[in-house]
């Protein structure tokens, strides 16, 4: 009898079903091997695989950070679920936008976020998560003013997210707004108080506003947590002033 209901829901599926559950597979793949997932992906493209199969290929190549390939094939997967109709058009948008950033291609980032953000589809995190990304993008375009209209909206849409506070924390302190950079960065501390670059960011707000206590354990948490990343190195240089001073 069990064999039987197997074989009826499998029946029932359908195609749509079926590549859903192949994506899914592949991208779990895209995690642990993403060489095999790019085989994959390519011989599901070849035989009509469509946005999931590029979509899969984008993962992959995330993992391997070949960050410009990753966003081409997820620009590619967007712009085919248009075609499809498939919702998922506005996340394959997110996503390229999130490795053009990675990719230190702000103008494209913007572009593909522009699209990912105007569809209305996206929902709840993932669209703080796309308007935190264009707020990156729209920063280093130097457009301020605009990057804190995304925070904002990313701050209701995604609070819970670490990343928006401290992003939040770093606008606030190149505006020249050290009251809300100490309120927001307290708020990044509440929740990611073992990242280097949210303690990184404490320091500078720390320094900024004469705090020199403050900012010497922040910076000294930072380069502890992550002694040989770019936080952890910015904090040890930074941390040489107060050596400097005396």
């Amino acid at each position: 009898m069990m064999l039987f209901v197997l074989a009826l829901a499998a029946a029932q599926a359908g195609p749509a079903d079926a590549a859903v559950d192949r994506f899914d597979r592949c991208a779990a793949t895209a995690e642990r091997d993403p060489a095999a997932a790019r085989v994959e992906a390519g011989r599901w493209q070849a035989s009509g695989g469509g946005h999931y199969a590029r979509a899969c290929a984008g993962l992959a190549l995330s993992t391997e950070r070949n960050w410009s390939a990753a966003a081409a094939e997820f620009e590619a997967a967007a712009r085919a679920a248009q075609v499809a109709r498939n919702v998922r058009s506005a996340t394959y948008w997110a996503q390229a936008g999130n490795a053009w950033l990675a990719a230190g291609d702000s103008i494209k980032a913007r572009t593909a976020l522009d699209s990912a953000l105007t569809s209305g589809t996206l929902k709840g995190l993932a669209l703080g998560e796309a308007q935190l990304d264009h707020a990156r993008a729209l920063v280093a375009g130097g457009e301020l003013d605009a990057a804190r209209t995304d925070i904002d909206l990313a701050l209701t849409t995604a609070a819970d997210d670490p990343l928006a506070w401290l992003l939040s924390a770093t606008l606030a302190r190149r505006s020249g707004d050290l009251r809300r950079a100490k309120t927001d960065i307290a708020e990044a501390l509440k929740r990611s108080s073992d990242d280097a670059t949210v303690q990184l960011e404490a320091g500078n707000i720390a320094a900024l506003s004469g705090d020199e206590a403050a900012a010497r354990i922040a910076w000294g948490q930072a380069a502890r947590l992550a002694p040989t990343s770019d936080a952890g190195e910015s904090a040890v240089v930074a941390l040489k002033q107060f050596d400097t001073a005396k």
